[in-house]
């Protein structure tokens, strides 16, 4: 499920991945608390994609992104502390071979992580902002900072490591001239 809400930022993999969990909302109870720790796997993971490209562009390595990106990522702490998914979308459009496979190997991280800490959701919705409806609230945390780590130091990788061919051409041209 973390996996599934990084995907495609708020597209149709993310929504049934959401709504999945939701929708599950409605038959949990204290006997059946699943449907909890569904709920808070899936809010922690798509808070992920902007929390990570936000640390990766204003605060790691900021050369690697453009000005606008680097913008973009300080809008994209109160979107992703909000569990607004698409603040990652200006990144993904503008890198999208680094930036999805980033985004969806640290919400694999957290999701499996908050599952692993039994963090539970009472809220569908809200991110950080509904702390007081997250149980263990240090797990949520845990879960959270490891997924965002993960995915700021991959890209960061991937934009340091994995060249596109376009850039790999351009500077084959440069030393050619």
């Amino acid at each position: 499920l973390g996996l599934m809400m990084c995907f495609d930022l708020g597209g149709p993999v993310n929504k049934v991945a959401y709504a999945f969990a939701t929708a599950g909302l409605a038959s949990a109870s204290t006997d059946n608390p699943t449907p909890y720790l569904i709920m808070a796997a899936v809010m922690c993971a798509g808070m992920v994609p902007p929390l990570a490209m936000a640390l990766a562009s204003t605060v790691l390595d900021r050369r690697l992104f453009t000005p606008v990106e680097r913008e973009n990522g300080v809008a994209a702490w109160l979107l992703g502390a909000s569990f607004i998914s698409e603040g990652a979308i200006p990144f993904a459009a503008a890198d999208p071979l680094r930036v999805i496979p980033a985004s969806m190997l640290g919400g694999a991280v957290t999701g499996a992580l908050s599952m692993a800490l039994s963090v539970q959701s009472l809220a569908p919705h809200g991110g950080i902002f509904v702390f007081f409806a997250i149980d263990p609230i240090w797990g949520f945390l845990i879960a959270l900072v490891a997924g965002t780590l993960v995915s700021a130091f991959a890209v960061i990788g991937l934009k340091r490591f994995a060249r596109s061919k376009s850039s790999s051409e351009a500077s084959l041209a440069a030393v050619a001239a």
